[in-house]
């Protein structure tokens, strides 16, 4: 299974050599089977790749993110089958009712506000971890009277005050972006390797959005993007910072039962998630600890 979250910045030619990505620099060249990988991040502009290796890594599905000139994740990847019987899947996931996307879409927001809601008592913020426990009880099918909404807002004035604005552009909504960034395009790759469309989601439902689905399903891991913001408290956003942000990557959860990295418990989630909206059973669904 691969493990490895490879992140190349700085002047670099990337090909392909015996099953192996090869990191050609001035003064060093590097090798990594491609077993390995499970992401590749391209963090600078003045990387090149070869056509050879592209199609290989999306062969094998590896994630590759490509950044823009400010290091920030602007781009991935993606296969146009992401498993053999990609055809179907797309037959099913229209056919998905209503009613069973309302039912997960309800225990994906219940799920994001209790993690929240864990971090804030975590942090020592129990008056406002209790405001959230308040919006689980109030929680209706699909959100319908926006728990979600009110909750982010006691949420991140708690963690980052009350001046914070989340759209502002400042150190910790760049670290957020980024690691949400990250975040979205693993939860990309694991819908693409099941056979399924990023376009078409749940509850998100923008014409302009190409990953809706992967922006539902990436909701519950939120909070430990948020976690590691608080533990850096960045007051600039650049090479340490964004390293910092990429070890999310090497974090180990609990589901299953089992204890997985990040990748590997992601893609345990979705595939949960896809066989409850397949099977319309909710009780399939399985959630990180």
């Amino acid at each position: 299974m691969s493990w490895r979250t490879v992140c190349v910045s700085g002047r670099a030619k990337l090909d392909l050599r015996l099953d192996c990505l090869t990191v050609r620099r001035q003064d060093e060249t590097l090798k990594i089977h491609i077993s390995e990988i499970s992401v590749l991040i391209v963090e600078s502009t003045t990387v090149s790749l070869t056509a050879a290796l592209l199609s290989e890594l999306m062969r094998c599905k590896v994630k590759v993110i490509f950044c823009d000139e400010q290091h920030n994740p602007q781009s991935e990847l993606l296969p146009f089958s992401g498993s053999h019987d990609s055809a179907l899947k797309i037959r099913e996931q229209i056919r998905w009712s209503e009613d069973i996307k309302g039912v997960v879409w309800t225990r994906i927001v219940r799920e994001k506000i209790t993690k929240q809601m864990l971090l804030l008592a975590e942090r020592g913020l129990y008056t406002q971890a209790d405001k959230l426990e308040g919006y689980l009880e109030q929680l209706e099918y699909r959100d319908e009277s926006n728990r979600e909404g009110m909750a982010s807002k006691v949420y991140f004035n708690a963690l980052f005050g009350m001046d914070f604005i989340r759209r502002a552009e400042d150190a910790p909504n760049a670290a957020l972006n980024y690691g949400y960034n990250i975040l979205l395009s693993v939860v990309n790759r694991e819908i693409a390797a099941n056979g399924y469309l990023t376009q078409l989601g749940l509850f998100h439902d923008n014409m302009f959005n190409s990953f809706n689905l992967g922006s539902d399903l990436m909701e519950p891991f939120r909070p430990l993007v948020d976690k590691r913001v608080c533990e850096l408290n960045p007051k600039k956003f650049e090479k340490e910072e964004r390293a910092y942000m990429l070890g999310l990557l090497s974090e180990q959860v609990s589901i299953s039962g089992t204890l997985q990295y990040l990748p590997n418990a992601i893609r345990i989630y979705c595939r949960s998630v896809f066989d409850a909206l397949e099977a319309g059973d909710e009780r399939l669904l399985r959630f990180y600890h």
